[in-house]
């Protein structure tokens, strides 16, 4: 009896386990694996969950304003809500068909659950939806340290679609739009991060000779970074004016520790050191942050190896 009682227990013990997993899941990773919703410290959570509320609140107002919209689906995705953001971005979407902004967010998050396709449609179609409108600043939802927000709606839908065909593997299309992002840019942190991309595209895309006159050439140490430092610092690494050793010192969170790693990993790669690289990229899908782009871009990369 006491084999049978201990036997039933575990079996309760395993079924809420998985349910409990089930009920975080967000999306399959590019190689299968279950990618579940991260587990917020409790001052993160309790921020987090208050930014929630007030983005609630004002939505069940009024759940057909665009900006009641965008801003209750990015506070779902800040706590790793990934598809009730897409779900809420969709119903602003069905309220205002020609909203370029619900449709760069909704893109964005597509990205995170590895939905390549459709947010290559959003964000396309956001740009086009953009032409005739000016550029205007993107508020930050998580601001950085100045408090200066550097993304702008254009930028930020160009920088998403360039991402998209790029973990795609489309590399000569995703080569134009960081081309657009990059003219588009109105400082230097949208500079590096586009120029980041767009060096990688060129390698991949047989562009090579365009990488410096277009974009190392105009990379240097004096930049006025206030964000993207990891992409300025990668930048500099693959114009030779720092040393590799240098690229590497660790520091910064989950986010920007698989951005560098990436960066390097796939340096290496595309200058032929396959096996380093390799090992790179599998570092990186062991060490969290599953929502970084740093990481989906490794995960891409060895679900083309396989």
């Amino acid at each position: 009896m006491r084999t049978i009682l201990l036997t039933a227990t575990l079996s309760l013990a395993l079924l809420s386990g998985c349910q409990n997993a089930d009920s975080r899941r967000e999306a399959t990773s590019l190689l299968g694996e279950p990618l579940l919703r991260p587990e917020l410290s409790a001052n993160a959570s309790e921020r987090l969950e208050a930014n929630l509320a007030e983005a609630k609140a004002r939505y069940d107002s009024d759940p057909a304003d665009e900006m009641n919209a965008v801003w209750y689906g990015r506070r779902l995705a800040y706590l790793g809500r990934y598809r009730d953001a897409i779900d809420v971005f969709s119903k602003g979407i069905e309220a205002n068909p020609r909203s370029y902004k619900l449709r760069r967010h909704r893109g964005h998050r597509y990205i995170t659950v590895r939905d390549f396709d459709n947010a290559i449609v959003d964000l396309a179609t956001a740009e086009l939806l953009m032409q005739g409108f000016p550029d205007e600043s993107e508020p930050d939802g998580a601001p950085n340290a100045a408090g200066i927000p550097i993304g702008t709606t254009r930028t930020n839908i160009l920088y998403h679609l360039g991402l998209a065909n790029y973990l795609k593997g489309n590399f000569d299309e995703a080569r134009r739009v960081y081309q657009r992002c990059w003219d588009a840019s109105q400082n230097d942190d949208n500079r590096v991060s586009a120029g980041y991309w767009l060096v990688l595209c060129m390698q991949r895309a047989g562009s090579r000779e365009q990488i410096r006159p277009v974009v190392l050439s105009n990379i240097t140490r004096d930049m006025n970074i206030i964000e993207n430092d990891v992409y300025h610092e990668l930048l500099l690494g693959f114009k030779g004016d720092i040393a590799e050793g240098e690229v590497e010192t660790s520091g910064g969170d989950g986010v920007q520790n698989a951005t560098k790693a990436y960066g390097i990993a796939v340096w290496q790669f595309i200058n032929g050191d396959a096996d380093t690289a390799r090992r790179g990229f599998e570092r990186i899908i062991h060490g969290g942050s599953w929502a970084a782009f740093g990481y989906i871009a490794a995960e891409a990369e060895l679900a083309r190896l396989r």
